[in-house]
């Protein structure tokens, strides 16, 4: 194994997402996702590493083995993949850090802002 994988036996789960280390497998609201070797195995390492960017060159070794003189697009068509699979949540787990890799946020829920003047703390110091 890679310096970035790691042995995660505790599955990841939220509201919606559950990624099963141990079975690799995937459920999306409870209906599993049905991903590919390779999809599954760049899922499993960005959520390893969640709320970390994990730069391109990274994912191409860990999960490919390809070095880092190698130009493909074989990781932006998996990660494209996986985002289809995961549907309208796709924007909320997977970040593209623009030239430099993909982060993976955990979800939380977006809660509307307050406006200040129904919020009795807005404005204290």
């Amino acid at each position: 194994m890679g310096p970035l994988s790691r042995v995660a036996i505790a599955p990841y789960q939220d509201e919606h997402l559950t990624v099963d280390f141990e079975h690799r497998a995937v459920t999306l609201d409870s209906r599993p996702v049905g991903l590919t070797r390779k999809e599954y195995a760049l899922l499993a390492l960005l959520v390893s590493n969640a709320s970390e960017i994990v730069p391109r060159h990274a994912l191409l070794w860990e999960i490919w083995g390809y070095g880092a003189g190698i130009r493909t697009r074989t990781l932006d068509v998996h990660v494209r993949r996986v985002r289809k699979k995961l549907g309208g949540y796709a924007d909320q787990y997977i970040e593209t850090i623009f030239g430099i890799g993909y982060r993976f946020q955990p979800f939380h829920i977006v809660r509307p802002r307050q406006d200040a003047a129904q919020d009795p703390v807005a404005g204290v110091a």
